[in-house]
C-alpha cells in the first residue's frame, strides 16, 4: 500500500505548500483504499496515513528524530542502520527505512527543492533543510553498503554563554575574558575537530560583537545564527552539474572585503581562504573571526601555515608565520572529549615569534583528573597566571576584569 501510493506520486513533488501537498496525498491514500476495498479501522487508517505523510511532505522515518530537541546529529548509513548522537553520545535507534530506494526517495525529496541532484555520475551532495539543518548524501557506487545520510540539526534556539557556562563547557572566568576580547575586537581563531561545537562557539563568541558594527558573515553552509541586526551572511555555491557557476568560500571573502565589513566572520577555513583571511585581520579589520580543524593551537599554526600555501603563492613559512603573528592574537581550543562532552581545553595567546618559532602561551587550560562512577571526565578549568600581553589595548577601551580571573595578585586591571 505505501509502496503504492509513493510509487504513484512524483518524487519531485513542490513540498513548499504543505496544505496542497497534503490534500493530494491524502486524495490519492482515499482512492487507493477505496479502490481496492480495504477495511481497516480508523486508528489503522490514521497511523497508516501518518506514515505515508510523513515520506511525502517530511523524512519519512526521520521525522520522529527531526523533532526530538536532544538530537543534535543523525546517521544513516543504510536503510537499516541508523544512529543519533544524543548529549554528545552515540546511539543506534531501533528506525529503520524500507529499503535502499526508500532511503532515495528520502535524498530526492531534500536535494530536488533545491535544484540539486545525486544519482552514480553525481554521488555525493551537501544540503540544507528547510530549518536550515545541514545534510551530506553519499549513494552507490562510493558509499558501499548502501546510501548514507548525515543530517547536523540546526538549534531553534542558539546557545547562549551561559549555556556553555551550565553544561560545564568554561567556567565564568573564561566567558568573561573571551567576552572582553571581541569587544576589544581582537582577531580569534577557534580550533578543533569534527563534532566538537567549533560553530556553536563561533556563534556564541560573536553575539558579544555590539549591534551598531556591520558583520560579514561567509559559510559553506550557512549555520550562525547572530541576532544582530546588521548583518550580511554569504553562504558559498557549488558548481551546477555542467561544473559551471562555482563560487568558493574564497570567491566569497574577497569580495566581501568590498562591502564595507566592520567585523568579518568565516564559518570555517579550509583552504586558500586563510591567506586572505589574514589579510584582511592584517588590514582594518580587526575583530574578525573564524574556526579552523586543529588539535591544538600548536597544531592550528601548522594547519593555517599549509592552508595559506593552498592559496597558489609561493611564500616562505617564515613569511606566513608572521602574518599568523600580525593578524591572530587568540586561539579558543574546543574538544569533544571521550565521554562525549564538549569543552573548551585552552584559550592560548600567539605572543609573538622567537627565531623561526611562532610563541603561544595559554591563559587559561583544562586539567582532567580521572573519571567518576558514570565513566564522566572529571577536571578542572584554571588560568595559569599569565598576564596577556595586549592588556593595554584593553586599558584604552576601558575594559576591565578583575585580575584574579587570571590567577594574578591586585584588584583589577584593563582587561
Amino acid at each position: 500500500m505505501q509502496n503504492r501510493l509513493i510509487g504513484e506520486l512524483d518524487p519531485k513533488i513542490d513540498l513548499r505548500d504543505k496544505a496542497k501537498v497534503r490534500k493530494q496525498v491524502e486524495e490519492a491514500f482515499n482512492a487507493i483504499l477505496d479502490g481496492e476495498s480495504i477495511v481497516m479501522s480508523r486508528a489503522e487508517r490514521s497511523k497508516l496515513f501518518e506514515s505515508i505523510e510523513a515520506d511525502i511532505i517530511g523524512l519519512g522515518p526521520l521525522e520522529q528524530l527531526l523533532s526530538d530537541e536532544d538530537i543534535s546529529e543523525i546517521m544513516v548509513n543504510g536503510p537499516k542502520r541508523i544512529y543519533i548522537e544524543r548529549k554528545g553520545k552515540l546511539i543506534r535507534t531501533d528506525i529503520t527505512f524500507l529499503n535502499d530506494d526508500h532511503v532515495l526517495r528520502i535524498i530526492d525529496r531534500i536535494v530536488a527543492p533545491l535544484g540539486r541532484r545525486i544519482d552514480e555520475s553525481s554521488p555525493m551532495v551537501d544540503a540544507r533543510l528547510q530549518d536550515g539543518s545541514r545534510v551530506n548524501a553519499v549513494i552507490r557506487p562510493l558509499a558501499l553498503n548502501g546510501p548514507t545520510l548525515t543530517i547536523r540539526k540546526f538549534r531553534k534556539n542558539p546557545l547562549s554563554i551561559n549555556d556553555l557556562i551550565r553544561f560545564g563547557s568554561m567556567n565564568r572566568e573564561m566567558a568573561d575574558f573571551l567576552e572582553a576580547c571581541v569587544k576589544a575586537r581582537l582577531n580569534i581563531v577557534v580550533a578543533g575537530g569534527t563534532g566538537s561545537g567549533k560553530t556553536t562557539l563561533l556563534n556564541v563568541l560573536s553575539s558579544f560583537i555590539p549591534e551598531d558594527e556591520r558583520i560579514i558573515t561567509v559559510e559553506n553552509a550557512a549555520e550562525l545564527q547572530l541576532l544582530q541586526d546588521h548583518v550580511v551572511t554569504l553562504e558559498s555555491r557549488p558548481p551546477n552539474v555542467e561544473g559551471r557557476g562555482e563560487v568558493s568560500i574564497r570567491d566569497l571573502v574577497i569580495n566581501c572585503l568590498r562591502m564595507r565589513p566592520e567585523r568579518i566572520v568565516v564559518g570555517e577555513c579550509r583552504g586558500g581562504e586563510t591567506l586572505d583571511m589574514l589579510q584582511a585581520m592584517n588590514t582594518g579589520h580587526d575583530g574578525s573571526m573564524t574556526t579552523i580543524h586543529a588539535n591544538s593551537p600548536r597544531d592550528g599554526i601548522g594547519r593555517i601555515e599549509t592552508m595559506c600555501l593552498m592559496a597558489g603563492m609561493d611564500l616562505p613559512a617564515r613569511a606566513i608565520r608572521e602574518q599568523i603573528v600580525s593578524a591572530v592574537q587568540i586561539f579558543v581550543q574546543q574538544s569533544r572529549l571521550q565521554d562525549g562532552s564538549r569543552r573548551v581545553t585552552q584559550i592560548t595567546e600567539v605572543s609573538g615569534m622567537e627565531g623561526d618559532v611562532v610563541v603561544l602561551q595559554d591563559i587559561f587550560v583544562f586539567e582532567q583528573t580521572g573519571l567518576d562512577e558514570r565513566g564522566k571526565i572529571v577536571g578542572q578549568l584554571r588560568a595559569t597566571g599569565v598576564r596577556p600581553k595586549f592588556i593595554e589595548k584593553f586599558e584604552s577601551l576601558n575594559i576591565f576584569l578583575p585580575s584574579h580571573i587570571f590567577g594574578v595578585g591586585g584588584d583589577r586591571f584593563g582587561m
